[in-house]
């Protein structure tokens, strides 16, 4: 990647896991994004996990967005993003979306066919800008959660935010 398109931004990470069945404990998901971010010397400085309910999922978003992270530059939210009837991370942020990161869900549902066949189909995973900071709403699953990290997020976390920061 051409480097003249990166800015020394401070990175910082927000995760935000959904789920009515899970614990801080039991969150394996969770935990995944937050070791594997800091292996990449990103520093994750706010973690919750929260229902799945539209108002909770808002709530924690702008938390970290407000008062957590004064420097935020990326929230990772996980869990809630499929079609039961109790999912709705997506309901719950992309309408607070400013700019969306389209290829970001297409590319995750590209790299997904390879583990999951046709069930891709159920995917809503999504990424978009938010007060200069990147969002992005991934599936809970932990082979879901480090293709996403491993795939597409780390490598282009500071890309994304450069951009985003202009």
């Amino acid at each position: 990647m051409d480097s003249s398109h990166l800015s020394n931004v401070n990175l910082q990470t927000a995760v935000i896991t959904v789920s009515t069945s899970r614990t801080a404990d039991e969150d394996i998901s969770g935990a995944v994004i937050k070791e594997l971010s800091e292996a990449a010397d990103i520093p994750v400085t706010f973690y919750r996990v929260v229902p799945d309910e539209v108002g909770a999922i808002r709530s924690a978003l702008q938390e970290a967005l407000q008062e957590a992270l004064p420097e935020a530059t990326c929230v990772i939210i996980n869990g809630g993003t499929g079609i039961t009837h109790d999912d709705c991370t997506i309901e719950a942020v992309a309408p607070l979306f400013e700019k969306t990161l389209d290829g970001f869900g297409e590319l995750f549902r590209i790299f997904s066919l390879e583990d999951v066949g046709t069930r891709v189909l159920l995917s809503r995973a999504v990424a978009g800008i938010i007060d200069q900071r990147v969002v992005f709403c991934i599936p809970g699953s932990t082979p879901a959660v480090r293709l996403a990290m491993v795939k597409l997020i780390l490598p282009e976390m500071r890309h994304i935010v450069t951009h985003a920061s202009k």
